[in-house]
């Protein structure tokens, strides 16, 4: 692939992988008894209900020029979510919360699947980025740092580090970011060779 058409890829790849992460996010919603994605019409695989200029294009597009492909991070637009329509608004929020990375995952290993037993298919580059991009946004939402998905899901089992996390999150992670988070790619690294093989 030339350069060019190996970014739009990238760029197209990602935008949808964010997209279904935050539909997984609107329909766990949905199954708790929160009907506020569905109702503001965000339960959708068009893009234009999704894309944040600034997440979903720019950052991606710019982390993927300065690591060469290596780590790329984004956005879409957060799916609305209300908890106080939940039973139990702290256990669901987490529910809710793993559902985004959970989908990234599977759809990395089923894609992954795909790749392990026809290695030799003509979009073979095309599936081993797709795996790479969606086992790097289940990764990085994952970690228990606020706003990232993860920080719910920590929140709900160590209740009391939420008024920490929740007021230096933001400086934690900008902090993560500028020092390339290097320590990721040794996992992302061998969830891919666990998914495809290679």
């Amino acid at each position: 692939m030339t350069s060019i058409f190996a970014i739009i890829i990238e760029i197209f790849v990602f935008a949808y992988s964010i997209i279904i992460h935050e539909i997984s996010h609107g329909y766990a919603a949905l199954k708790k008894g929160d009907r506020t994605a569905w109702a503001s019409g965000r339960l959708t695989l068009n893009p234009l209900s999704h894309i944040d200029p600034m997440g979903s294009i720019l950052l991606p597009l710019t982390l993927f020029l300065l690591t060469r492909g290596q780590f790329v991070f984004g956005w879409a637009k957060p799916v609305p979510i209300n908890p106080y329509n939940f039973n139990n608004p702290k256990k669901d929020e987490a529910f809710v919360s793993l559902a985004g990375p959970l989908s990234n995952l599977i759809l990395a290993i089923f894609l992954g699947t795909i790749l392990r037993f026809w290695p030799s298919l003509a979009i073979a580059d095309f599936l081993g980025l797709a795996v790479r991009l969606n086992l790097s946004l289940a990764v990085f939402n994952l970690l228990p740092i606020y706003p990232l998905d993860g920080s719910h899901i920590f929140f709900y089992f160590f209740p009391g580090t939420e008024e920490f996390l929740t007021r230096y999150g933001y400086i934690i992670l900008l902090i993560l970011m500028i020092g390339g988070l290097n320590f990721l790619s040794p996992i992302i690294d061998f969830l891919f060779h666990l998914a495809t093989g290679i």
